[in-house]
């Protein structure tokens, strides 16, 4: 059995809602710390990142610190990691402030922030989901029609789409709510293009399904969790934050939920000699049902 490593890896953070300095979230969560902890986990273990996503309500309440903050751990993590960061709006984020402290060459401080962005083949098309001073999301035919120009000539690796509202229902109730309201209009836009996948936050729990055939990713949020099971009657938030891996492996994308802060070890051993076991293990000659 042939074992590759990944051909391109991104590491998706979305929703860490920073906040200024000495603010703490629903008066409890400090976001930058978790942010901070986040960084640490993905330079410490020194895989090779090719890039960061950062998609959506990057800010609590748009302030300007907070995109400062936000900027000032991100710079050194993403030059340690040699990654590009990408950034996507969220229903949090206030444009002007989002687009000067993070994009600071914006000719129009309020046009939606759409882009384009080339990693080691892939292409990652980044929608702008968010309308002022309304939580759920929307995409506008001029968006959709920008995005049609641009996607009608294939990229090499394929085309990742990121936009912050899900196009997917949520059996949470606030999150089904404010998911991406004209859905069906992007399924139309997609429809025959090289979008192999849709990476998506907003729902601050991790989910997955389809649009037009296409998987979608709905990451982890930082800040914090929103539980998708609670008692009858209630709607519930966790502490608890997450990130996600997106991998090309073996020409597929495939999304991965990483959990972050400290929990037990079952078990730390060897990578070599763990891989070598399962395959004696599982896959040797004469292991039952692997030899006619």
């Amino acid at each position: 059995m042939r074992l590759t490593p990944p051909e391109l890896t991104l590491i998706q953070l979305s929703d860490p809602h920073i906040c200024a300095e000495g603010e703490l979230l629903h008066g409890s969560v400090d976001t930058f710390a978790t942010l901070d902890t986040a960084l640490g986990t993905i330079t410490s273990s020194r895989a090779r990142v090719h890039g960061l996503l950062l998609t959506g309500d990057l800010a609590n309440e748009g302030k300007p610190e907070a995109y400062r903050r936000l900027a000032s751990a991100l710079a050194p993590a993403a030059a340690e990691l040699g990654a590009e960061v990408v950034y996507a709006m969220g229903n949090h984020d206030e444009r002007a402030a989002f687009r000067r402290e993070l994009l600071p060459h914006s000719p129009d401080l309020m046009a939606t922030v759409d882009s384009v962005h080339w990693i080691e083949g892939v292409r990652v098309v980044v929608l702008d989901s968010s309308t002022p001073a309304r939580p759920d999301g929307r995409l506008e035919p001029t968006q959709l029609e920008w995005l049609g120009d641009e996607l009608a000539s294939p990229a090499p690796r394929g085309t990742l789409l990121v936009v912050h509202h899900p196009p997917l229902p949520s059996p949470v109730p606030s999150a089904h709510l404010l998911r991406l309201q004209n859905a069906d209009d992007l399924a139309a836009a997609l429809t025959g293009t090289d979008v192999r996948m849709i990476v998506t936050g907003h729902a601050h729990h991790t989910g997955c399904g389809s649009l037009a055939g296409i998987p979608v990713w709905v990451g982890p949020a930082l800040a914090y969790r929103s539980d998708p099971l609670p008692p009858p009657g209630r709607m519930r938030g966790r502490r608890g934050a997450g990130i996600s891996r997106v991998d090309l492996i073996d020409g597929t994308f495939v999304a991965t939920a990483v959990e972050i802060g400290d929990a037990p070890v079952v078990y730390d051993e060897d990578k070599e000699e763990r891989v070598r076991y399962a395959l004696d293990k599982f896959f040797a000659p004469g292991t039952p049902g692997k030899d006619g």
